[in-house]
């Protein structure tokens, strides 16, 4: 093992999520993990999320599920301005960031930047995504992650 080797293995920072309880870790197929009312089918984003089907709500008849990690754009804008907590601005001067609304088969609209390489040029109605985790900041010890759309791999 080389030196260089050896220096990238152990200054390798551990991965952990910016938010805990919004998506999980698998670096390959991450999801996003969501709610839905069993009594009624509906589905909600966080899992937590206050304003979820009134009638699930009442009922309180929840179960945790991992939602759909494909879905196609419904609508699409930029962000000129930063986003609120947990995010992070690691790069002055900021630049704006893409927004797909995507529509998963779960037939939820979830809202959620895309990656970086994404252009508003190259967005359209119906264009296939899929979750991506991508570091939005890091400290001595960690790298936090969050969770993007990307581009759909064909292949996958």
């Amino acid at each position: 093992m080389t030196a260089d080797t050896h220096n990238q293995i152990t200054t390798q920072k551990k991965r952990v999520p910016a938010v805990e309880g919004l998506f999980t870790m698998d670096p390959v197929a991450p999801q996003l993990i969501g709610g839905k009312g069993v009594s009624r089918g509906s589905y909600f984003f966080p899992k937590d999320l206050a304003g979820r089907d009134p009638g699930c709500v009442a009922d309180g008849q929840t179960e945790e599920v991992l939602l759909s990690r494909r879905g196609v754009v419904w609508s699409y804008t930029t962000a000129s301005y930063p986003p609120p907590p947990p995010y992070v601005i690691t790069r002055e001067p900021w630049e704006p960031l893409v927004l797909a609304a995507v529509q998963l088969p779960e037939k939820i609209v979830i809202l959620g930047p895309m990656t970086e390489d994404v252009a508003l040029e190259d967005m359209h109605i119906g264009m296939e995504v899929e979750l991506a985790l991508d570091k939005l900041y890091e400290d001595d010890e960690h790298e936090y992650m969050s969770w993007k759309w990307k581009p759909a791999d064909e292949a996958s």
